[in-house]
C-alpha cells in the first residue's frame, strides 16, 4: 500500500525572527544561534544587536550585508514577542507527505526588510524552486500515480509575518500562477497592537532594559513596521480609531517607515487559502495612547454589520474580552474561516495539530475550519523576569488546579521543574523560580492536545 503523498513542491516560509541570519562578509552569526544563554547576553548588554540594526545604506535599498541562511532550528528570543520555536518538528511532518525531500524549500529571508520587498524574493526562489523540482525524476514518479497525473504546483506554507509575505505575491504579476494552495498558521493580517508596544519604552515592564534594548532595534526595522495593526485599535474613550503615523512617531517609531507600511497593505486573497489561528490566550487587543506612552489593553470592540461600534443604553462604547495567540489577536488572524487551536504564537508552527492541519492541505485533504485539540487552556507569563525572584503564571480556561500540569524546562540543561498550581484571587496560578539566566520552556498541559507553550528569559535586571 502506497502512502498518501503529493507530488507538489513546497515551500515553508517563516515568521519574523523566524530565519537565521549571518553578516555576509565574515560568516558571523546574528540570529539563530544554538546556545539559548546568547538571548541573556544579547538583550542585556545590547552589543549583539547593533548588527542588527539596519543601516543607512540597506534603508536606501542597498542590501547584502546581512545575508538568511535558513530557518530557526533552535529557540530564539526577543522581549515583548517572547520566543520563536525551531522549525524542525513542521520541516520533518512535510517531509513525511512529499515525494523526496528536494520537493521542500526553506525559504530564509531577512525578516528585518519589508514584506515588499521579501515578497519579491520569495517569488522568485518558490519559481526556481519549482523549476528544478518538476525537472528531479522523483517528480515524474510521483505525478505518474497521481489523478490525471497532472505536473506539480506550489503549495505555500506560511507562519506568522510570512503569510504577509505570500498575500503580498498577489502585487506582483503572474507570481501566484503556479500556487496550488497557501497555509497560514498565525498570520497577523491586519497587524498586531503588540508591534505598537515594541516601539514604545516598555516602561511598564518590571525589567526595562531588555525591552529598551528591542526598541531601539525595532525603530531602524521595516519588517517591524509592516507588523503594526491596521484594524481600529486605539481607543480614545469615547470612539475607536486606527493607529496613524503620527501615533506611531510620538510613540518612538519611525513616521516614515509607518507610512511605506501603510501605503503596501494590502487585503488581497491568497491563493488557495486555509488557515490556523490561535486562541484563547490572553493577547494585546488595543491601545491606549497618552504623552506618548502606549498602555496595551486587552479588550476589543463589537462592530455592527453598518461598521459602527456597538454601544450600550448610555451611549458608551461596549469593550469585550478579547483572545488570540498571545501575539495575534483572533480578528486579525482570522483573515477569512480559519481553524482555531488553543496555542501561544511561538508555539504554533511546531504543535502536533498545526503539522497534521498542513499535511492535510498538502496531501488534498481539507482541513478546514475544523476545531484543532482538545480542551481551552490559555497560559499568561511574563516575556522577561529575574532568577531567584518568584513570578506568577498564570492559567486560563481550566476550573480547578488538579486539570493542568506546568513545566518549567531549562532548554540549555534540559533541567525540569513542576511548580504546584493553586486558587488564589480566583484565578489558577503557581508561584514559579528559575535558579539562573537562561531560556525557559513554560507549559501547561491537560487532556488530549498539545500543551500550550511559551518562552521565557530569564535575565538579571
Amino acid at each position: 500500500m502506497r502512502a498518501a503523498v503529493s507530488q507538489d513542491a513546497v515551500v515553508i516560509v517563516p515568521g519574523i525572527m523566524g530565519s537565521r541570519l549571518v553578516e555576509t562578509a565574515t560568516g558571523r552569526e546574528l540570529w539563530g544561534l544554538r546556545d539559548p544563554r546568547w538571548y541573556v547576553s544579547a538583550w542585556s548588554s545590547g552589543a549583539a544587536m547593533t548588527a542588527l540594526r539596519l543601516t543607512e545604506d540597506e534603508r536606501n535599498g542597498r542590501v547584502g550585508r546581512v545575508t538568511a541562511t535558513g530557518l530557526l532550528r533552535f529557540p530564539a528570543f526577543a522581549p515583548v514577542l517572547a520566543g520563536f520555536e525551531p522549525y524542525t518538528k513542521l520541516v520533518d511532518g512535510v517531509r513525511g507527505v512529499v515525494a523526496d525531500s528536494a520537493a521542500i524549500l526553506e525559504f530564509g529571508y531577512d525578516w528585518r526588510l519589508p514584506v515588499a520587498d521579501n515578497a519579491i524574493r520569495l517569488a522568485e526562489a518558490a519559481n526556481r524552486h519549482l523549476e528544478r523540482w518538476r525537472a528531479n525524476p522523483r517528480h515524474a514518479e510521483a505525478r505518474a500515480v497521481q489523478p490525471d497525473g497532472r505536473s506539480a504546483q506550489l503549495v505555500l506554507v506560511a507562519h506568522s509575518m510570512g503569510g504577509l509575505l505570500v498575500r503580498a505575491l498577489s502585487l506582483i504579476p503572474g507570481a501566484t500562477a503556479n500556487v496550488r494552495a497557501s497555509v497560514t498558521l498565525g498570520t497577523p493580517f491586519e497587524g498586531a497592537a503588540k508591534a505598537a508596544v515594541m516601539l514604545n519604552d516598555g516602561r511598564d515592564a518590571p525589567i526595562t532594559l531588555p525591552r529598551r534594548r528591542l526598541r531601539d532595534l525595532a525603530r531602524t526595522l521595516p519588517g517591524v513596521h509592516d507588523l503594526l495593526p491596521t484594524y481600529r485599535c486605539v481607543d480614545d474613550g469615547d470612539d475607536v480609531r486606527r493607529l496613524e503615523p503620527s501615533d506611531v512617531e510620538r510613540l518612538g517609531g519611525d513616521y516614515d517607515l509607518a507610512v511605506a507600511s501603510r501605503d503596501r497593505h494590502t487585503d488581497a486573497p491568497l491563493p488557495g487559502h486555509r488557515a490556523l489561528m490561535g486562541v484563547e490566550q490572553p493577547t494585546v487587543q488595543s491601545l491606549t495612547l497618552k504623552d506618548g506612552v502606549v498602555e496595551p489593553r486587552y479588550h476589543t470592540f463589537r462592530v455592527n454589520s453598518d461598521g459602527t461600534l456597538v454601544r450600550d443604553e448610555s451611549g458608551g462604547l461596549v469593550r469585550v474580552a478579547g483572545s488570540g495567540d498571545g501575539t495575534v489577536p483572533r480578528n486579525s488572524a482570522e483573515l477569512e474561516t480559519a481553524s482555531p487551536l488553543a496555542q501561544q504564537h511561538g508555539a504554533l508552527a511546531r504543535t502536533a495539530e498545526a503539522v497534521d492541519f498542513v499535511r492535510a492541505v498538502i496531501t488534498g485533504r481539507d482541513p478546514h475550519a475544523a476545531r484543532l485539540g482538545d480542551g481551552d487552556f490559555g497560559m499568561d507569563v511574563p516575556d522577561v523576569v529575574q532568577p531567584d525572584c518568584a513570578w506568577t503564571l498564570t492559567v486560563t480556561g481550566v476550573d480547578s488546579p488538579r486539570d493542568a500540569v506546568c513545566s518549567v524546562v531549562d532548554t540549555a540543561t534540559g533541567a525540569v521543574d513542576q511548580p504546584p498550581l493553586h486558587r488564589r484571587s480566583g484565578a489558577i496560578q503557581a508561584a514559579v523560580t528559575v535558579p539562573a539566566p537562561g531560556l525557559y520552556r513554560v507549559s501547561v498541559a491537560g487532556g488530549g492536545g498539545s500543551p500550550v507553550t511559551q518562552l521565557v528569559l530569564a535575565a538579571d535586571g
